[in-house]
């Protein structure tokens, strides 16, 4: 499951109402939004990387034997998750596997996909067994993808002394994080093991993306870390956004054209790491968080 994204600049206002649980969005703001995708020329990648993704899921776990059939839904539009759940539990599967591509728990995030999942199900009251993935944000395979992205970006960019390494990830409203969600505590610790793998000791982490206030969202925001960099004299930034798998707003607007503006008035040269997609090592790791949940239902029937 993944996030969503328009397919084209007409159905922005469809989207953002989408989001917004349905709440009417101002003309301003969808006019806000519309531009931002047209920066990145009308829609995202989203659809057909999530698609790959589920294609390549589906030949990995066949390969090693742990056949499964892959399909894919959106929490935000088109596939909906409750549409393509309602049509899987008419075939009543022998067990259904949740995996949201967000490797970090947020009730707020990774509850949500969860809820849209039930939906689904509720619909046709199906008992099919359900299985939710809370999160797999220290999956070996999914640490060596990441820290090898690190290594390949600093290669890239050739002389890396005084380079300092952001990640990063989406924000989230303050009112909606309890102080016991793992969220935080979950997206430093994946931090620390790709920096540790990729051989980084100078290494920050800032949240992006928020769409409210500050102090209203979770931070330190990217831009407040920019800054600050900025005042200690550091001149170049390698950001590597440990919180998104796929390439999409938040990675082609919100760090390559916004974020990358505002290093650029500060004297700072920002650069960021490739998108996992559906590089051959990701796949390894959602198959290795697929597998043993399927495998357990094999051997119990």
């Amino acid at each position: 499951m993944a996030y969503g994204s328009p397919s084209s600049l007409d159905e922005v206002g469809d989207y953002l109402a989408q989001v917004r649980g349905g709440r009417v969005s101002t003309p301003e703001e969808i006019e806000h939004l519309r531009q931002r995708y047209q920066r990145v020329g009308g829609q995202t990648p989203l659809f057909q990387i999530t698609k790959s993704q589920a294609d390549a899921l589906e030949k990995k776990l066949v390969a090693d034997g742990t056949p499964a059939r892959v399909l894919f839904g959106m929490k935000h539009w088109r596939p909906f998750v409750e549409d393509v759940v309602e049509k899987i539990s008419i075939d009543n599967p022998p067990i259904l596997v949740g995996l949201a591509l967000a490797p970090h728990y947020s009730k707020l995030s990774i509850g949500g996909y969860e809820n849209s999942v039930r939906r689904g199900l509720a619909r046709k009251s199906s008992n099919v067994p359900f299985v939710m993935v809370k999160n797999w944000h220290i999956q070996p395979s999914l640490i060596t993808a990441l820290s090898n992205r690190v290594s390949r970006a600093l290669s890239d960019i050739g002389n890396s002394e005084g380079i300092m390494v952001i990640f990063t990830a989406h924000s989230l409203p303050l009112r909606a994080v309890s102080d016991d969600d793992p969220y935080r505590a979950q997206l430093l610790e994946t931090s620390q093991l790709v920096a540790k793998e990729a051989g980084v000791a100078d290494w920050d982490f800032a949240f992006q993306s928020a769409s409210g206030p500050t102090g209203t969202w979770l931070g330190p925001s990217l831009k407040e870390k920019i800054s600050e960099f900025s005042d200690k004299g550091i001149k170049r930034i390698l950001v590597c956004p440990i919180g998104f798998v796929s390439d999409h707003l938040e990675i082609l607007y919100d760090l390559d054209v916004e974020a990358r503006d505002y290093a650029n008035s500060r004297g700072i040269e920002l650069a960021r790491t490739s998108s996992l997609n559906d590089d051959p090592k990701f796949i390894e790791a959602l198959a290795a968080v697929a597998t043993p949940i399927l495998v357990r239902q094999i051997l119990t029937h």
